[in-house]
């Protein structure tokens, strides 16, 4: 592993791994851990980045002018070193570019850079995609955070819920747990307006993912303890997740998702795909603040 890179400010205490750019702990003065205590036993994960792709490509296969290129689930920057641009006490940068092993599945010219800035009570995290090359740049984004469940502080497991910031009325879609395709039918919302109440038979479908997503911030935790407001002002789609029965709730904005079932087009013409004209950039920022007991 990676020697982390810790930031810090009055309130928090984050540590990121320069391998994937990947938060690997939110603390508090108290040291009480807000993330995921990361239990093989359910997933190992932490934070991981998803890019160029999010969720799965039918036969893992990228398509792009009748040329077939392999690309694992979530992509390959959950899988690649970062460098590290900058690392000072309150804020740290990594920035990976297009290589030679990435350029044998993903044949362009990119800059990803993740910046985590902490400000009192607040993480700030913003990717930014640079299109290098001379072509454009088709590609998709996704944070992919597991939380504390429950989190630190105060309530049972089963009292936590997320409360959205508007109704949420529309009907969820799932993914095929064989192929990790998205599935073309809708399921019934398990939202009451704006509240899910969480319990870990929700997920034994596997995720539960919004397309278009009316909300672009959350809160997460339970009556009388900690909270976490979670904000996404430029990620449209949400999924959230668990290993059924894991100590986590992974909260993921999405620009992006899988291949509906039965997609067979080129990679641009995918739905949440986004293009970028050379010397041209795109952020996508998330913003977790803590509320402890």
């Amino acid at each position: 592993m990676s020697d982390l890179i810790a930031i810090s400010s009055e309130g928090l205490t984050a540590r990121i791994n320069p391998f994937g750019a990947e938060l690997s702990s939110l603390s508090d003065a108290a040291g009480r851990e807000y993330m995921t205590d990361a239990d093989p036993a359910f997933w190992s994960g932490r934070a991981p980045l998803l890019f160029p792709i999010v969720g799965a490509l039918a036969e893992d296969t990228l398509r792009l002018d009748a040329q077939a290129y392999p690309m694992p689930k979530h992509g390959f920057a959950r899988r690649s070193a970062f460098t590290v641009i900058e690392a000072g006490a309150g804020r740290a940068v990594f920035r990976l570019e297009d290589n030679a092993e990435t350029r044998a599945s993903y044949p362009f010219a990119f800059a990803l850079e993740m910046a985590f800035t902490l400000t009192g009570m607040t993480l700030a995290m913003v990717a930014t995609v640079r299109n290098t090359g001379d072509v454009a740049l088709p590609f998709s984004f996704g944070f992919h955070p597991a939380f504390a469940w429950p989190v630190p502080g105060g309530g049972a497991k089963a009292d936590h819920r997320i409360v959205f910031e508007r109704a949420e009325p529309q009907p969820i879609r799932r993914i095929d747990k064989t192929t990790g395709l998205l599935l073309p039918e809708g399921a019934p919302t398990p939202v009451a307006g704006e509240d899910l109440a969480l319990d870990s038979e929700l997920f034994r479908a596997d995720a539960l993912i919004w397309p278009d997503l009316a909300s672009r911030r959350l809160s997460y935790g339970a009556e009388g303890g900690a909270w976490l407001d979670v904000a996404f002002p430029d990620t449209p789609m949400l999924g959230l997740w668990q290993v059924t029965g894991a100590r986590y709730i992974c909260i993921e904005p999405w620009q992006g998702h899988s291949d509906p079932e039965g997609f067979g087009g080129d990679f641009r013409e995918k739905p949440g795909v986004v293009s970028l004209e050379p010397g041209a950039s795109r952020s996508f920022r998330m913003d977790v603040t803590v509320r402890p007991v």
